[in-house]
């Protein structure tokens, strides 16, 4: 099945909610970055986390997260946009730990809780848009309620979770948000935060074969969730060899000189879907041609 997720609304507009089935976006970042579980875990965590909240942007709209937790794992690194496409890399991507006390894996360990949780929204404006909170916990989905209730005054509650296989691929990942709107009423509330106590873990929704409406209708009652749109979810990276052109024309032709005699050619790098792209000398002497 492919990845998806879904906008709706509850209790006749009172509540906002989104859900997504991202298993094989994170597969497909896993599969790219070599990521052990734990980094799995944290990667896919806020790439379901990003993915939903690019849903709440519009046309060219998109946005960076940046988690800086101060854990071993170290930066990690997330964008999207309002068309489903999401990319993202973490800094370290091969730690373990030994599981935590309830016998998941520790990523509150790896992501660390001493450093800050960054938002940065692209809105087509000249001023971009930017908020940031302290890391509460480092398990990320409370990282996230935190960060919308501080930092864009709307109360929310955000899970997400990553189920990982064995052989270190993604058995089920995904993820939800419900927000409430000003004028939700008190019986509303307490029954969705009865709710949230109850239902088990959404990555082991997801792996019992829910989907994202049906994700939502556990959490909000069966009838009570108007859906508006579906958005398909993918891993998608906008680098490319001629960009990386680019950016080497812009060195200026002395870089582009001491790349062709200490090396003979230059091979790039993009952290987010870890291509690699080589230009032979040949190309580096017509890209010296058109540089400053």
């Amino acid at each position: 099945m492919s990845d998806y997720l879904v906008k709706g609304l509850a209790f006749d507009g009172q509540v906002r909610a989104y859900a997504a089935r991202t298993t094989q976006t994170v597969e497909e970042a896993q599969r790219r970055h070599h990521t052990w579980p734990i980094a799995s875990a944290a990667l896919g965590r806020t790439m379901t986390a990003g993915v939903i909240m690019g849903a709440m942007l519009k046309g060219d709209q998109k946005l960076t997260i940046k988690i800086e937790g101060g854990g071993p794992i170290g930066p990690i690194l997330v964008d999207s946009n309002a068309k489903g496409e999401v990319r993202g890399y973490v800094t370290n991507p091969h730690i373990h730990f030994e599981q935590n006390a309830q016998g998941k894996l520790n990523v509150g360990k790896a992501v660390g809780n001493t450093g800050t949780l960054t938002v940065v929204k692209d809105i087509g404006l000249r001023d971009f848009f930017s908020g940031q909170v302290p890391i509460v916990s480092g398990e990320l989905g409370e990282d996230f309620s935190y960060y919308f209730a501080t930092s864009e005054q709307v109360p929310s509650s955000v899970g997400v979770g990553v189920l990982v296989n064995p052989d270190n691929s993604i058995l089920a990942a995904g993820g939800f948000i419900i927000q409430l709107m000003p004028d939700t009423q008190e019986e509303t509330i307490e029954k969705i935060e009865q709710k949230l106590k109850e239902i088990p873990a959404v990555s082991s929704l997801i792996q019992r074969g829910l989907n994202p409406e049906e994700l939502l209708e556990e959490i909000l009652g069966k009838g009570n969730v108007h859906f508006l749109e579906t958005v398909p979810v993918s891993f998608s990276c906008n680098c490319s060899k001629g960009r990386f052109a680019s950016a080497i024309i812009g060195l200026g032709k002395a870089e582009i000189k001491d790349m062709i005699e200490e090396d003979g050619q230059a091979e790039v790098h993009c952290h987010f879907c870890n291509e690699k792209y080589l230009f032979s000398k040949q190309e580096l002497e017509e890209l010296g041609k058109e540089a400053k």
